[in-house]
């Protein structure tokens, strides 16, 4: 008997290594807050984790497994938009600590 459940490639270990970052949760943190325009206290940063993070990912990309990401065209080009949109957050992220003096 085969087993016709979809294999991750690329797109399946890039989407499990970002879900895995905490810089990613909370990039999710907040991007959650803004959404719903809610206050700090009422979504505090550290909200989201790793299985938080796979779950918003999947539904995001609208698969059930990350597997299938490497098999689904329109869910893989999402997936390369959320990691875009994540690593411009970063980078800003990263120019407000150098303005105010810090590090990030």
């Amino acid at each position: 008997m085969m087993d016709n459940t979809p294999k991750g490639g690329q797109q399946a270990r890039r989407a499990a290594m970002l879900c895995q970052n905490p810089r990613f949760w909370l990039y999710l943190d907040q991007r959650w807050r803004a959404k719903n325009s809610l206050p700090v206290h009422q979504f505090p940063d550290g909200t989201f984790k790793a299985a938080g993070a796979t779950r918003w990912l999947r539904k995001a990309c609208g698969v059930e497994s990350r597997a299938e990401l490497d098999h689904n065209d329109q869910a893989s080009e999402m997936l390369g938009r959320f990691v875009a949109d994540y690593q411009r957050w970063e980078r800003n992220q990263q120019l407000l600590s150098l303005r105010a003096g810090g590090r990030v």
